[in-house]
């Protein structure tokens, strides 16, 4: 509450009086204003979470894709100049966000339409990917993904800036697919912007949440988790061969960024109104115990400074502490795992796992020590781990359904020594994998396609595979040292 004199705190001192009156109220003031600095304080430690995101006159730390249009820094501001007869150009950021508050202010030549990527990607070789049944294909070195619109041209009369759009791939979110209504959308923006001028866009994405102001004017506020992670992109639009655009100019200036990504093994306030609850709790073993004991393992795993790390016993299966899995069995979920290999590691986190159920070889046949039964998120080295290349058609690679589905061959891995993020969601009999914010595969539990899969593997022998209405999670133990953190779930309702 602000402090308003002669309210909450008089703005005088009595010329006469009690002398311990007057210095017992001096001392109040001071104390009140001491707590008023730090209030302040922590503002600014606040606004100091934003940094400067456009690049020095080198623009380095940032690479240009697609097309050939010229950026350069003017001053404090970079400009994008357009080129006959190029695609797209986009000027993106080396390195990547997740979660976090972006803010910059643009100047757009009224002829042009631009905007402004946000966890986008860009793939070496031709892709293609699933939404809503169906598939889009995305050529090699396409920028595609999130785009924040500038959309200002008055002889569309359109007007959607600020505005959601998926560049490449879906098209227009919102006003879209999404959610909203396109012309309440444009007379709003019709009021909004501010032609010929500078104009202010705010972006919060925060887990799967993505919202939007223009002008300090809310636009967009949707849920949508497609991708998680990706580059910040300044796009220069085509424009064909229409000389009266030649040279036209989109200026970006103040523009900073905040990374709101939430400190390992916590759930953000956002993620427990949504259901999400930690797995692991980053400190201990609750919650977790030996596949094949009552009580977490004496031996083989290690918890420090927030990680839990399944150390390296020779490269066996199970045979160093053995796997562990959760007191409680789960139907419905999504399950986040963000884990990190070494070189050459094999490891694997495994859903609906039967701890009664024997062991199996690599051939299907029954086993004396082993993996505990269940589907299997694949973790492992690809370059370095012999089990790359066996299976069928890269079906243990890593992010695949082991011995079943291969991950498609699109997947962004991280290198060893970096951190990777497993996403695993079962909803009824639908199940989706997904690395880095990207998804590598679908199946549905129980189908015909399915049980053709599991008859050609090497869980053929076991009825009813994968099936089961219930089971654990499981984080397995194969003899390499695999560190694992920031395990959330979120139970779904049937």
């Amino acid at each position: 509450m602000p402090v308003k004199p002669g309210v909450y705190w008089p703005n005088w001192v009595p010329r006469v009086g009690c002398p311990k009156l007057v210095a017992m109220m001096v001392k109040s003031r001071l104390l009140f204003f001491s707590f008023c600095g730090l209030m302040f304080g922590s503002q600014v430690a606040v606004a100091q979470r934003f940094v400067n995101l456009l690049p020095g006159k080198d623009l380095s730390g940032w690479v240009k894709r697609g097309g050939n249009a010229s950026y350069a820094m003017d001053g404090n501001e970079l400009v994008g100049s357009c080129v006959l007869n190029t695609p797209n150009s986009f000027l993106c950021s080396e390195r990547t966000y997740s979660d976090f508050i972006l803010e910059y202010d643009f100047k757009v030549d009224p002829k042009l339409n631009s905007g402004v990527q946000i966890r986008s990607e860009c793939f070496d070789q031709k892709t293609q990917i699933t939404w809503r049944g169906k598939t889009i294909d995305i050529p090699a070195k396409r920028v595609h993904g999130y785009q924040i619109e500038i959309d200002p041209e008055p002889t569309r009369d359109r007007w959607w800036t600020a505005g959601l759009y998926d560049e490449g791939q879906r098209d227009w979110l919102f006003p879209g697919s999404l959610g909203g209504d396109g012309k309440a959308f444009t007379e709003a923006g019709r009021k909004l912007f501010k032609q010929g001028d500078w104009n202010h866009i705010r972006v919060e994405a925060i887990g799967a949440s993505i919202k939007t102001w223009l002008n300090g004017k809310a636009c967009v506020d949707v849920q949508d988790s497609f991708v998680t992670r990706g580059f910040i992109g300044l796009q220069v639009h085509g424009i064909g061969n229409d000389k009266t655009k030649e040279g036209a100019q989109v200026r970006f200036r103040n523009m900073r960024i905040a990374d709101m990504t939430p400190k390992d093994n916590t759930v953000t306030r956002e993620e427990a109104a949504a259901g999400w609850k930690l797995l692991w709790d980053g400190k201990t073993s609750s919650g977790w115990r030996g596949a094949k004991l009552e009580t977490f393992p004496a031996k083989g795993w290690e918890i420090s400074d927030g990680v839990l790390t399944v150390l390296s016993s020779g490269g066996a299966e199970s045979a160093g502490g053995g796997d562990i899995v959760t007191v409680k069995n789960y139907r419905q979920f999504e399950l986040t795992v963000d884990f990190k290999i070494t070189e050459g590691a094999n490891s694997g986190i495994k859903y609906f796992t039967q701890t009664n159920l024997d062991p199996i070889t690599t051939t299907g046949q029954k086993a004396t020590t082993g993996s505990a039964i269940g589907l299997e998120f694949q973790i492992l080295d690809d370059e370095k781990h012999p089990d790359a290349k066996l299976g069928r058609d890269g079906d243990r690679t890593v992010g695949s359904l082991y011995d079943l589905i291969p991950a498609v061959k699109s997947k962004r891995t991280n290198p060893v020594g970096a951190w990777n993020t497993a996403r695993i969601l079962v909803q009824g009999s639908h199940v989706e994998h997904w690395l880095n914010g990207i998804k590598v595969l679908e199946y549905e539990r129980g189908s015909a396609a399915y049980r053709d899969l599991v008859a050609e593997s090497k869980y053929k022998s076991i009825p009813g595979f994968g099936e089961w209405p219930e089971g654990h999670i499981l984080l397995q133990e194969h003899g390499d040292r695999v560190s694992f953190k920031n395990v959330k779930i979120r139970e779904i309702k049937p």
